[in-house]
């Protein structure tokens, strides 16, 4: 899972990004990258779970592996220009993202005055969001222009696929041309596949974080953006940087004292794997506990998958077992003494918390 924490110069990306993964890059007015300048730093972080802590402790492996996600702090963002498009290198990062943390700045700073004069949250969400669908609008305009050649000059090749596509690529452009980013178009399945190749950066899922500084915030002030699918989120960025630095029993004390429930890094992980659709299955054993993502709905021979792909195309069944059912047993020998430890075929629908040993025929050599 790859997220990539974009905004305009001055909001406090790196700052959340610090937050984020207790990095430590320097931030503040000696720091700013503005002016476009394209820089890209990125950082892998542990989920944390205390579903893994809680198996790790039943089952004393030899390793415990949590899952991981990976952030990328993407400078280089601008809002309103006038050159009609990201540059190559940006476009190229922002295309391999699964989704965004896009970082609107909510606070102000003398000593960091904002590039535009004046601190309008509202104003630069809505001046990040026109440029990515401007960017989607160029991608698009160009696809039903060689539709368009094909047709004059007779070379379609597949004349179902090539009305498909332009029947498609214009409804796109009638909702970029709309002001609407294209998660929010409703789309057949057909029509989905067709454009798993595209990598258009309005049909990605995109969190915004209003970034309030070390201010205490007011959520009446903000709202959340009707053009992002995951919603908005408030977040002292500043104050959340400076206590994911802290060793862990100072940072409970500062938690406490501020009234913060939980780190930063805890509920933005939540909040991003609700963003993507994505949940965690275990496996457990002597050797290892680890946790696994898969997406939301998926099957069990694709969970599979995510383990390893000689273990997907030889499944067989899997062993299922709840989290609480097994950690409420003790182990699989009082849990197969309850009769709570089920064999599932290759349509079960994988749950979050499932614990899976996977059954399969090895392939031939």
């Amino acid at each position: 899972m790859r997220l990539g924490i974009i905004g305009l110069p001055q909001s406090g990306k790196t700052t959340i990004f610090n937050a984020l993964t207790r990095g430590d890059r320097p931030v503040g007015p000696a720091h700013v990258s503005g002016g476009g300048r394209f820089e890209v730093q990125t950082a892998v972080v542990p989920v944390p779970d205390e579903r893994v802590d809680v198996l790790s402790r039943l089952f004393k492996p030899r390793k415990t592996i949590y899952a991981q996600v990976t952030y990328a702090d993407i400078a280089g963002v601008e809002g309103g220009g006038e050159k009609g498009g990201f540059s190559g290198p940006l476009l190229g990062q922002l295309a391999t993202m699964d989704g965004y943390l896009h970082v609107v700045r909510a606070f102000e700073n003398p000593v960091v005055p904002h590039p535009n004069g004046s601190v309008d949250p509202h104003r630069d969400l809505a001046a990040v969001n026109g440029e990515l669908q401007l960017n989607d609008l160029i991608g698009v305009e160009r696809k039903l222009e060689r539709l368009a050649e094909e047709a004059h000059k007779g070379i379609v090749k597949d004349k179902g696929l090539h009305a498909q596509e332009t029947a498609l690529f214009s409804q796109l452009k009638a909702a970029l041309e709309a002001d609407q980013p294209l998660r929010a178009v409703t789309l057949a399945p057909a029509d989905e596949k067709l454009l798993a190749s595209y990598q258009l950066l309005t049909r990605k899922p995109m969190l915004v974080v209003f970034n309030t500084g070390d201010e205490q915030p007011d959520p009446a002030s903000l709202t959340s953006d009707p053009q992002a699918r995951g919603g908005s989120v408030l977040l002292q960025g500043k104050l959340e940087m400076e206590i994911a630095q802290l060793p862990p029993d100072e940072a409970a004390m500062f938690l406490q004292e501020y009234g913060i429930a939980e780190p930063s890094l805890n509920r933005m992980i939540k909040l991003s794997y609700d963003l993507l659709g994505l949940e965690s299955f275990f496996t457990v054993g002597e050797d290892e506990v680890r946790a696994w993502t898969v997406r939301r709905g998926a099957t069990a021979p694709e969970a599979a998958g995510e383990i390893h792909t000689d273990l997907q195309k030889g499944f067989i069944r899997a062993e299922v077992a709840g989290y609480g059912d097994l950690t409420q047993a003790g182990g699989y020998p009082e849990l197969k003494a309850q009769g709570k430890l089920r064999l599932e075929g290759k349509e079960y629908v994988v749950k979050d918390g499932d614990i899976l040993n996977i059954r399969f025929s090895p392939p031939a050599k």
